[in-house]
């Protein structure tokens, strides 16, 4: 049994990388690994391709592809409207001549779509672009305002209530995604925080007085009520199933953020292209929605080949100093290759390692998950690294610059989420 599920191991390493090697993205060459792997079992064990394991694999995530959908809808609407636009040239207008207020907002302000959605990409997609350009009015060069959008991108895919990388692994354990809000939030916003700071806090004049004519005119009857009224709604609904839990209906995270986004509809200002703003949000994606499909057949073929067991067995006879001195380089680097996949490849059987160690396993877990998002600049995927180059339209070189200004922010929340590890019973009073 042993051997067999090494040898699938190999062959699934062995694909992938032939895969990416021939130049085909993140998901084909997972889905190529799966495939051959499951082959290879089905000849071995049963003289045919499990092929229902393969379909069954690809819904195993079906759940949280539409919540990354329906909430980067309702984000895309927002954007449309002129909501975002509107938030920023009143944060610029209000405080252009207090550099600390008007970068804090600005952090607040990238931080909300990816909590909403998951996804630092979609971060920088929808408000990248702005920021970037009061950051530059700010005087922060070009390497160090990009590094910026990354990082506050990357800290808010980490930043509840969606945290894609914990929930996957949660429900590869059976374990509830409750408590995790509290462990997260300190991490996320903290790293988003010494980020933004350290890379923007320093410059001459607060914000350029000119940047306003800059900044994209939102429509003329936008106002607060209009931009926050959906927020409020999301933020009811979501309390009122915790609050009253059996008195209230159950939504569901995919209901709620739909129907914000109806209402997001009704307020706009401004006639609004819903078929085609919809289509356009399932295009940018696809990538990422067809990493989760995969990635939950390619597990499925691993758990059936016995091939899961044994990458579990090896992580939880580590001795627990090894992996506290690894696992801040062993996730990030992870994430750059296999991208989400890694949760619930590594993190269920470290979940089970460190419930079997008396730790904490929502404020351990919420550590990885803050670990994870900062390898989205690294190879071959780099998903939000490359994503904050484009947007910004960043010129400079990709590695000797841009990813050596991420670097001290890097390490500081690295150092965070190690002591959050180390210290976890301790912190346990976040989950509540």
């Amino acid at each position: 049994m042993y051997d067999h599920a090494y040898t699938i191991l190999g062959i699934v390493v062995a694909v992938f990388l032939i895969a990416k090697a021939l130049r085909l993205s993140t998901e084909l060459s997972m889905l190529a690994s799966a495939i051959a792997a499951a082959a290879y079992h089905g000849a071995v064990w049963s003289g045919e391709v499990p092929i229902r394991h393969l379909v069954e694999g690809t819904f195993t995530y079906f759940d949280v592809c539409l919540i990354f959908i329906s909430a980067t809808f309702f984000m895309a609407l927002v954007k449309e409207s002129g909501g975002v636009a509107f938030i920023v040239r009143r944060i610029v207008g209000a405080f252009r001549t207090q550099r600390v207020i008007c970068l804090l907002l600005l952090t607040l302000v990238m931080l909300i779509p990816g909590a909403l959605t998951g996804s630092g990409a979609t971060s920088v997609l929808t408000v990248g672009a702005l920021v970037g350009s009061v950051l530059t009015a700010m005087g922060v060069d070009d390497t160090r305002k990009t590094a910026a959008i990354f990082m506050t991108a990357a800290m808010s895919a980490a930043a509840p209530p969606i945290n894609l990388w914990a929930m996957m692994a949660a429900a590869g354990a059976n374990m509830p995604y409750i408590g995790f809000n509290g462990p997260l939030a300190v991490l996320s916003i903290s790293g988003a925080l010494f980020s933004m700071f350290w890379l923007a806090g320093r410059g001459g004049v607060p914000v350029d007085e000119n940047v306003m004519e800059r900044l994209p005119q939102p429509p003329e009857r936008m106002n607060w009520l209009r931009v926050l009224t959906p927020f409020v709604v999301f933020a009811a609904l979501l309390l009122a199933g915790r609050v009253r839990p059996f008195d209230f209906p159950i939504l569901g995270l995919p209901m709620i953020f739909m129907i914000s986004a109806f209402v997001v509809w009704l307020l706009s200002p401004v006639k609004l292209a819903v078929w085609d703003i919809l289509t356009q949000t399932v295009r940018n994606l696809l990538p990422l929605v067809g990493i989760m499909v995969v990635v939950g057949a390619l597990i499925q073929v691993l758990a059936l080949s016995g091939a899961r067991g044994v990458i579990s067995l090896h992580v939880v006879i580590l001795p627990l100093e090894v992996l506290f001195a690894t696992l801040f380089i062993i996730l990030p680097v992870s994430e750059g290759i296999l991208q989400y996949a890694v949760a619930p490849l590594l993190g269920v059987p470290l979940i089970m390692l460190f419930n079997m160690k008396g730790m904490d396993v929502i404020v351990a877990l919420s550590a990885m998950s803050v670990l994870w998002p900062i390898g989205d600049c690294l190879p071959p995927t780099a998903v939000v690294g490359r994503a904050s180059v484009m947007e910004l339209n960043y010129k400079g070189r990709y590695f000797g610059e841009f990813v050596v200004a991420c670097l001290v922010p890097m390490a500081f929340v690295a150092i965070c989420c190690t002591l959050f590890l180390v210290y976890s019973k301790q912190l346990a009073f976040l989950t509540l």
